[in-house]
């Protein structure tokens, strides 16, 4: 497993020009990886978008390692790297605490009667959003520790898919602290992913050792 990054070259507007919605970064996530173009199946990778003071960068999480040239494409050049993510699962221990962050999209299905698909709605509420990671803590192999984590932004995104209406996605991003209460569950969910829209932002947690 690898982890990249690159710097969002936001100061030339005319590079970036098509990133005006979530399915542009997936093209780009995907155009990164050019040794598996024509396969049927590609590997999934997880993606999002992190500030940092004035700048922005594009974090990946994949099998592969993503073509740095490719990954610079809307990025500052010289600001593509990638670094062995497995290495530092594998160092992930039971019982420990991080700081974590993740970037989801919060939903809830409604029965829409027998046989047939729920219909999906987001969640709008702050108290429903926290409640939407909440529930999902214990499931993915952590502990969110008590009055030690928040919402730090809620936004919609638009999502524009070939063949289909442009829809505005419900995006929400956590941080704070959390304890590890089972150490494979929770490399799974960082390397898999947490929610829907993975392809589009949302599910990617990331950690770092809470430093006593």
């Amino acid at each position: 497993m690898y982890l990249s990054r690159v710097q969002l070259d936001t100061a030339n507007r005319r590079k970036i020009r098509d990133l005006t919605h979530l399915g542009a970064f997936h093209s780009w996530v995907e155009d990164s990886f050019p040794q598996e173009e024509g396969k049927e199946n590609r590997s999934r990778k997880l993606w999002r978008l992190d500030p940092l003071g004035e700048k922005s960068y594009l974090l990946v999480v994949s099998e592969e390692k993503p073509d740095l040239g490719r990954l610079e494409k809307y990025g500052v050049e010289g600001s593509a790297e990638t670094k062995d993510y497995s290495s530092y699962l594998n160092r992930i221990e039971a019982g420990k605490v991080y700081r974590f962050r993740v970037v989801l999209n919060p939903v809830h299905s409604v029965s829409q009667g027998e046989g047939k698909r729920g219909r999906v709605y987001p969640e709008i509420t702050v108290a429903k959003q926290m409640e939407f990671l909440e529930k999902r803590a214990e499931k993915y192999g952590f502990r969110l520790l008590e009055d030690q984590y928040r919402i730090t932004d809620r936004h919609y995104d638009i999502l524009r898919k070939a063949g289909m209406r442009q829809v505005h996605l419900c995006v929400v991003a956590y941080e704070g602290k959390l304890e590890v209460t089972d150490v494979d569950q929770f490399r799974d969910t960082l390397i898999h992913g947490i929610g829907k829209k993975k392809a589009y932002g949302c599910g990617m947690m990331t950690v770092i050792p809470e430093i006593k």
